[in-house]
C-alpha cells in the first residue's frame, strides 16, 4: 500500500487577521485612488468591515499606504 505525501494546505488570511504593515493585500478593499469599498462590495460581515478600516486607517496614520 502506498501512502500519498501529505498535502498542506495554504489559506488566505480572513479580514481580521491582516497585518497594518502588510499593504499589498489591501488592494482588496480599497479603490485604485486608495478610498475604502463598502461592505456591499467586500461582502464582508460588519465586524470584519470595521476591523479592515481600523488597519487601513492604521496604515494611512503611519505613511504605509497614500
Amino acid at each position: 500500500m502506498t501512502t500519498t505525501p501529505e498535502v498542506t494546505k495554504s489559506r488566505s488570511l480572513s479580514p481580521d487577521e491582516i497585518p497594518f504593515h502588510s499593504t499589498q493585500s489591501f488592494g482588496r478593499y480599497t479603490t485604485d485612488t486608495g478610498k475604502l469599498l463598502p461592505r456591499k462590495y467586500t461582502r464582508m460581515s460588519a465586524k470584519q468591515q470595521r476591523r479592515v478600516t481600523k488597519t487601513i486607517k492604521r496604515a494611512r496614520n503611519i505613511h504605509l499606504m497614500p
